[in-house]
């Protein structure tokens, strides 16, 4: 019989899996919320792509369930399992990457969506980080309590940065990405984790299932 201890090890990662997942798909589905700030750092693409990591690593948990219950010789379940995890290892990879890659460009990514977002939005970006435009001036909205005018947008100092929206911004965007492809990736841990587990159980069951043979062709006598 396979060991308890390796079935309760077993049985925690694969709760770890759920996890994950259900994780993944709350945050993708709450972080749709209208937020300027949140919706700039992870547009839709990016909750839709952590809405697919949630599903499969939940699909993946209920595949677990059918392995889990076979009897012991049989051991399809596990395989297939298998196969299920490492098709995860591969969308939690490019997932996390795309996230990771982004976030190296932020800077200009970020003044794409600047320009796309609606003149309020600037506004009221520019009100909360006491900033006028991007990367400076040229782009900026006038209007709200920071940016009142053209004269006050001229008169900002070039050599301060934080008169500018581009270092504020990203200052708290680049938290936000890293946070998301670190845990991202650290889903990676459980994915490879139950994978190994579950070859560690397929072993034990051939081994007991080849053991019981050996032991029906001895007679049933055992090995003593």
């Amino acid at each position: 019989m396979v060991s308890k201890g390796l079935m309760a090890t077993w049985a925690f990662i694969d709760f770890l899996l759920l996890a994950a997942g259900g994780m993944s798909i709350a945050l993708s589905i709450v972080w749709r919320a209208p937020n300027i700030l949140m919706n700039m750092a992870l547009d839709g693409e990016f909750l839709t792509a952590g809405l697919v990591v949630g599903i499969a690593l939940c699909l993946t948990f209920i595949v677990s369930l059918g392995a889990v219950v076979q009897r012991n010789h049989i051991t399809v379940g596990f395989v297939i399992l298998n196969w299920f995890l490492i098709l995860d290892a591969i969308i939690v990879t490019v997932v996390g990457s795309l996230i990771w890659f982004f976030s190296l460009r932020q800077r200009n990514e970020f003044h794409v969506r600047w320009l796309a977002l609606p003149a309020a939005d600037r506004i009221t970006l520019q009100d909360d980080f006491s900033c006028c435009g991007y990367f400076d001036v040229s782009d900026a909205e006038i209007g709200g309590t920071f940016c009142t005018s053209l004269a006050v947008t001229q008169a900002l100092n070039t050599n301060v940065t934080t008169n500018f929206c581009v270092s504020p911004i990203t200052l708290r965007t680049d938290y936000t990405l890293e946070n998301t492809f670190t845990t991202i990736y650290g889903f990676m841990a459980v994915v490879l984790s139950l994978l190994v587990c579950s070859l560690c159980v397929i072993k034990k069951r051939e081994e007991e299932e080849r053991f019981k043979r050996i032991d029906a062709k001895r007679g049933g006598r055992g090995f003593v």
